[in-house]
């Protein structure tokens, strides 16, 4: 098969991330695990489906080597895709047309994870002598939880692993992270007429949402990563009250942080309370990304043709790191065509990415 067609049959398998509004009732990764099973057996691997949630399983394959005790390398792309409401194209049709290959999950990430299957089926022969045992694991829930990344990462360790995300393969060795925050205020609902007698949570909310916008996006900014550049706040939704003249008695908003590594998250907490002490904060958290890049196996990369880039996004690899397992993303295709109407990713970077991973990893037996 070529890494085309991989790719193809990759997108043809939906496995759309459950979350939210799917825009299809054809959700989950365990087809695309049970596709990914078969073809790694077929490439000589041992692979097993490790149940994660309910009928989403990860897909974990490990190949053979010729010695036991060696450091292992783990290639993670995830098999999960963002929702296909919206699409102007038939999100899982996999068709080429001029020169690009359409579908949900074609750049993030079925393109990228074509590109690693194909070069490790060329590899097939050499990878029991190389100095490293390798491993492939098809993430499921990268898109909203992470959950994929968090068992895996629980489960084993890593000397190296190389989450696959579409960078235009330079080495993703340090990213942001986020901190998605659920804000409700409460207040005492009563008629309009006498809104004295309430306390509108709406504008109890306004007070937070000002604190966000006057306070705490000027003291992200005093924080600046040298590559990252400075964290940022955005508020993304807000719902409150339930009729015009009811005064509202809760109001609730969801604001998205991005931040850097190192970063107290502490600050954030402080300038809400201080505006509105009575707030309900909760925050779900994903961990930013900075992996040494003096790394052997990142040294490896570059010798390979890789530039080294940070990136706005988060993605899997901050988990393993933050587990003890270095960690970078790479792969193909542009980030700028992710989670489009028309997801595409051209033949040419699809080729171009099965020809770095393979000669990756034909160099680590020339010591990297």
């Amino acid at each position: 098969m070529t890494v085309s067609d991989i790719a193809g049959e990759l997108v043809q398998i939906p496995s759309v991330n459950p979350d939210g509004d799917p825009g299809t009732t054809q959700t989950g990764e365990a087809a695309c695990a049970e596709w990914l099973a078969a073809f790694l057996s077929a490439a000589g691997a041992e692979a097993e489906l490790r149940e994660v949630l309910p009928g989403r399983p990860n897909l974990v394959a490990r190949f053979p080597s010729d010695s036991t005790g060696k450091p292992r390398i783990l290639f993670a792309p995830h098999t999960d895709t963002v929702s296909v409401a919206g699409m102007t194209v038939d999100p899982f049709s996999g068709e080429i047309r001029g020169g690009r290959l359409f579908g949900r999950g074609a750049t993030d990430t079925k393109g990228p994870m074509a590109a690693m299957l194909h070069a490790l089926a060329e590899a097939g022969p050499i990878i029991p002598t190389l100095p490293y045992e390798i491993w492939f694991a098809g993430l499921m829930g990268e898109e909203a939880g992470q959950h994929g990344a968090n068992a895996l990462s629980a489960q084993e360790e890593f000397a190296f692993v190389i989450a696959g995300e579409p960078t235009d393969l330079h080495v993703v060795y340090t990213h942001k992270g986020s901190a998605w925050l659920t804000l409700q205020t409460t207040g005492r609902a009563a008629h309009a007429s006498k809104p004295g007698a309430g306390v509108n949570a709406i504008y109890k909310m306004c007070d937070a949402l000002d604190a966000i916008r006057r306070e705490l996006v000027p003291a992200l900014a005093q924080h600046v990563d040298p590559v990252l550049g400075h964290p940022t706040a955005s508020v993304g939704t807000i719902a409150g009250g339930s009729k015009v003249n009811i005064v509202p008695d809760s109001c609730r908003a969801v604001a998205d942080l991005r931040t850097i590594p190192g970063q107290d998250l502490s600050l954030v907490e402080k300038i809400l309370r201080a505006r509105v002490p009575d707030i309900e904060i909760s925050m779900v958290v994903s961990q930013p990304l900075f992996t040494d890049p003096e790394h052997p196996l990142i040294h490896a990369l570059q010798r390979c043709g890789a530039g080294l880039a940070g990136a706005p996004w988060f993605c899997d690899a901050a988990i393993f790191s933050a587990n003890g397992s270095p960690a970078v993303a790479m792969g193909p295709g542009s980030i700028a065509q992710a989670h489009t109407c028309d997801e595409s990713i051209s033949v040419h970077d699809l080729e171009k990415g099965a020809e770095f991973f393979l000669g990756f990893l034909r160099s680590l037996n020339s010591g990297g």
